[in-house]
């Protein structure tokens, strides 16, 4: 009887080790919160004063903390931590905050991360800079870009779209008020078409107007043409499509000027230079431009196609450098973009504020992306695996980079979704004459269909 109890507890050990270990990898966020959190908790509250002195995070304590000490105890002075705030459990992770100690910065503990991540037994630990002589750790448990959940909490709002989830579990939010224009590189299969997909559907809820060029036919794009306001699918349709893009900016800029040329004793927050300070029914509604493969608008045959190129390439930077305050957004998609593709191509890079770049086929692909603003990330985007599509480093012109991963969406519900919302396209008559065919969506009868009788008298 006794060998049997004996063999029945061991056999229950082994099965909660096996059912521990599956769980850690079929069900990562299940077992931090079942597991991985206890234990992170009880390592963190009885490691942290000898973690953070043997990360050099401590300093000599002041001469009046020497004093009571030695007036009260005979133990050692011991060198002072950062004061640790309250530890806040999450469902991928911990928050806490830290009070840096006098002669501190936050690169000092943001240096020490690896070290943190490793005697706390967690997946990563990010140092955020709250305010001044306050950071956050921002303790991740398990690694959440392996399988994508957006956080229940959006920070969403007018040209703001949660696109895709970061490192630190937080959302990534595309904002166009702060970062007009983004450049989107990825090659083929690596999760460029998703980030895309994302970001459209994200829009469509809202009252903007989408226009796309999409050169490989409208493959891409023309998925959404019930809330597109203008489609073109060559470079010839996107030729004519550009110029009247920038005759709709040169006519908002004329609307701003009216609106300037008030009285002069009017109030100064009535007198703007932006779309945004006019009346909101003065104001017309933004426009966002994707680009897909946009190196197919500078590839040229001809001397012929050679002149309609650098037309659409000037028409493109004069979008990009005026589009801000009248509205106008581009988010330009390729392969690859670089002065290879020809004229005025690094002077467009050069006006694309936010930086996407997914798995790319060279390291000089990712050189074009990140390596004239973050260039410690480019060894980051070299080293996305082709099994993790989606993946992608995103940068700013701040010089800061993160790692995020888009969401799945089929194709077959970001399409659902723009149906849904194209009663939301906005009415830009300049593009009337660009709006691509949209099918009528077939009604199925939610019963049966009666049939005629002849009069009987």
């Amino acid at each position: 009887m006794t060998d049997l109890v004996t063999w029945a507890e061991l056999g229950g050990s082994l099965a909660a080790i096996g059912g521990a270990a599956y769980a850690r990898h079929a069900h990562p966020a299940a077992y931090w919160s079942t597991v991985g959190l206890p234990l992170s908790m009880v390592r963190l509250l009885a490691s942290y004063s000898s973690t953070m002195d043997a990360c050099g995070l401590t300093v000599e304590p002041s001469r009046w903390r020497v004093l009571a000490v030695r007036a009260t105890t005979r133990r050692e002075v011991r060198p002072v931590p950062p004061r640790r705030g309250a530890i806040r459990p999450t469902t991928t992770g911990l928050r806490m905050r830290l009070r840096l100690a006098p002669g501190q910065e936050p690169a000092d503990v943001a240096a020490s991360a690896e070290r943190l991540r490793h005697a706390w037994g967690v997946h990563a630990v990010h140092v955020r800079d709250v305010k001044p002589g306050v950071v956050e750790l921002r303790l991740v448990g398990f690694d959440v870009l392996r399988k994508v959940r957006m956080p229940r909490r959006l920070d969403d709002g007018p040209l703001r779209i949660p696109v895709a989830l970061r490192e630190d579990a937080t959302a990534f939010v595309r904002d166009y008020r702060a970062v007009p224009h983004e450049l989107v590189l990825g090659a083929t299969l690596s999760g460029k078409s998703m980030y895309l997909r994302n970001l459209l559907t994200g829009l469509a809820a809202q009252p903007v107007a989408l226009v796309g060029i999409d050169c490989k036919r409208g493959v891409e794009l023309a998925p959404f043409a019930p809330r597109l306001s203008a489609l073109a699918t060559d470079p010839d349709q996107a030729a004519e499509l550009l110029p009247a893009l920038v005759k709709e900016m040169e006519d908002r800029y004329d609307l701003i000027k009216a609106r300037q040329g008030i009285a002069p004793g009017t109030p100064e927050e009535l007198i703007t230079s932006d779309v945004w300070g006019l009346p909101e029914d003065e104001r017309p509604a933004p426009i966002v431009l994707f680009i897909d493969e946009v190196a197919e608008l500078f590839l040229v045959a001809t001397r012929k196609e050679e002149e309609r190129r650098d037309e659409m390439v000037t028409q493109l930077i004069r979008l990009a450098q005026l589009g801000r305050a009248a509205g106008i957004y581009l988010e330009v998609c390729g392969q690859r973009f670089g002065a290879e593709l020809g004229k005025g191509a690094t002077m467009l890079r050069a006006q694309l504020t936010g930086r996407v770049c997914h798995r790319v086929n060279d390291e000089a692909s990712a050189k074009m992306a990140l390596g004239d603003i973050a260039p410690e990330a480019v060894l980051a985007a070299c080293a996305i695996a082709p099994e993790l599509p989606g993946l992608a480093v995103v940068g700013d012109t701040s010089g800061g980079w993160s790692r995020i991963r888009t969401p799945r969406l089929s194709l077959a519900d970001a399409a659902a979704t723009c149906r849904a919302t194209a009663n939301l396209t906005p009415d830009v008559p300049a593009l009337h004459p660009f709006r691509p065919y949209a099918p009528p969506t077939p009604v199925e009868a939610s019963g049966p269909v009666a049939t005629t009788r002849p009069a009987t008298e």
